[in-house]
């Protein structure tokens, strides 16, 4: 029986680019499902200092079609354009996930 090959391992250090940052957090963290079991959508926001990685889930909506809030919780993840180092941080709007790692930086800096 012939060994297995492993699967290319993700990019070592800091990403270049949102794909990078992609394949970093999909080693690192399972990929999260739709309520049918199939894979939901990653989506890269870049900014400045690194890339805020976060899953993409439909609409909801009740029984009478009207749209229904998000369940509460979940992460976002910030992948440093600096060190390739991940972070997760609420599941807040963007501007308010990055703002809140900036700050943790500060505070850790």
């Amino acid at each position: 029986m012939a060994p297995e090959i492993p699967a290319p391992a993700p990019q070592d250090g800091p990403p270049a680019t949102p794909d990078d940052a992609l394949a970093i957090v999909r080693a690192r963290f399972a990929q999260p499902r739709l309520p049918d079991g199939s894979p939901a959508e990653l989506r890269v926001h870049e900014f400045d200092i690194g890339y805020l990685v976060y899953t993409v889930f439909p609409p909801r909506t009740d029984a009478a079609g009207r749209p229904q809030p998000a369940p509460p919780g979940g992460a976002k993840i910030v992948v440093s354009k600096a060190t390739g180092e991940t972070v997760t941080v609420p599941n807040y709007p963007t501007e308010q996930a990055i703002a809140l790692y900036r700050k943790n930086l500060e505070r850790n800096a």
